[in-house]
């Protein structure tokens, strides 16, 4: 039987898009955090790329990442159906670049690698991409096009999702029914609620309880933190920081015509580390990707000086670039890099996280996943290709050494 109320712990993409799926059919859904959208998803650069962040020794996440980049062209058709606001989605094809030779040969390996695993790319002389982007360097040694690696903008993204979920309007498939907006609670989940051997709420920060027949948590590594876990279900989550700089291009580095410095996502290599450039609508860069875990939540100086450094190396034009804004947010890792999704085996509770840097490319596809646990209900207009035996990579019990029998701690 679908629950009639689910909780949402967590308004970053991730419980945003879960949300949102559960409201389409017809669930009233509460959603808590004190500040929506401004953990990880206010930092993230929002590369949607199934191909160019396939790594060595990942192979369980590859169905995932594949299924999910096909999974955002009806999720942002439903998301545009319930709100006016831009989502922030580009479809320009990402190019991947690299600097040096020894760069090149690392791009050439993993680029064989992608094709072995049955992925689309295209090797470009390193003129062909300086013609697709005039602001590339001209000392390149290497370049690779992928048309199936897009973008969205997830700042925009989740002011949408929060307005569709909001607003008073039906968001039920064909044939259902709404249930109204959903709830916004500006507060922090403490703990769980157990009742009769099953989830019956959550405790808030306020000394108070929010009741439902679900709960869904979607809140980084504080899921991991909250009071009435079941005893067995170890969600070994770690903060994984990231520096993560936004740029203003002047008028003065633009030719005549230009609307912007690069048009495209350029992703590169430099001295073996990895560095992209994402441009925005607004002529902003967002420049990252440094990955540290060493428990600094700040902007770190070092950070700020690799990404300017290898940036320059790919176009030299960033250094005469505005910087905007430094942001350091921390993502959730797990011992595998796959993510926590699925049921707990306490009755009525469920995960999502542990995404790590994939979790806007994973956001669309884990929610409607959850949502057809927790409904089971099957939107017909989605591609159910990736069923649910493929999830068991992403058990949330897979490290929690023994059977959950749905006691408490």
């Amino acid at each position: 039987m679908s629950p009639e109320r689910v909780i949402v712990v967590g308004a970053g993409i991730v419980g945003l898009a879960a949300a949102f799926e559960l409201r389409r059919r017809g669930v009233r859904v509460a959603v808590i955090d004190p500040e929506p959208g401004s953990g990880a998803t206010h930092a993230a650069a929002g590369m949607l790329a199934p191909v160019s962040e396939v790594q060595y020794g990942q192979e369980a996440l590859l169905p995932l990442m594949v299924a999910a980049a096909g999974e955002y062209g009806p999720f942002l058709t439903d998301v545009a159906a319930a709100t006016d606001l831009p989502t922030g989605y580009r479809r320009e094809p990402t190019l991947v670049v690299a600097v040096d030779p020894a760069d090149a040969r690392t791009l050439a390996d993993l680029t064989d690698h992608q094709v072995e695993a049955g992925l689309t790319l295209n090797r470009l002389t390193t003129r062909e991409a300086r013609r697709l982007e005039p602001g590339l360097s001209p000392r390149l040694s290497a370049a690779v096009e992928i048309a199936g690696d897009h973008q969205v903008d997830p700042r925009q993204l989740a002011l949408a999702l929060i307005d569709a979920l909001t607003q008073n309007q039906p968001l039920g498939m064909p044939g259902g029914h709404d249930a109204g907006p959903a709830q916004f609670v500006p507060h922090e989940a403490t703990g769980l609620l157990t009742r009769d051997g099953r989830v019956a709420g959550v405790r808030l920060d306020t000394g108070t309880q929010l009741e439902a027949d679900a709960v869904v948590l979607a809140n980084g590594t504080g899921a991991a933190h909250l009071e009435g876990l079941p005893d067995g279900l170890d969600l070994r989550l770690r903060p994984v920081h990231g520096d993560i700089l936004r740029l203003a291009v002047p008028d003065h580095l633009l030719a005549p015509g230009e609307a912007h410095l690069l048009t495209r996502t350029v992703r590169g290599l430099v001295g073996g580390r990895p560095v992209y450039l994402v441009p925005r609508e607004d002529r902003t860069l967002v420049l990252g990707a440094t990955s540290r875990e060493d428990g600094v939540a700040g902007v770190r100086v070092d950070g700020v000086h690799q990404l300017l450094h290898d940036a320059r190396a790919l176009v030299p034009a960033i250094g005469e670039c505005e910087i905007r804004e430094m942001t350091a947010r921390a993502r959730p890792g797990t011992p595998d890099d796959l993510p926590y999704l699925g049921a707990t085996g306490l009755p009525g509770l469920f995960v999502s996280t542990g995404h790590f840097r994939h979790g806007v490319l994973l956001a669309p596809l884990a929610a409607r996943l959850l949502a057809e646990l927790i409904t089971h209900e099957q939107d017909p207009a989605r591609d159910h290709s990736l069923d649910h035996d493929h999830l068991a990579a992403t058990d949330p019990l897979r490290h929690s050494g023994g059977p959950n029998e749905g006691q408490t701690r």
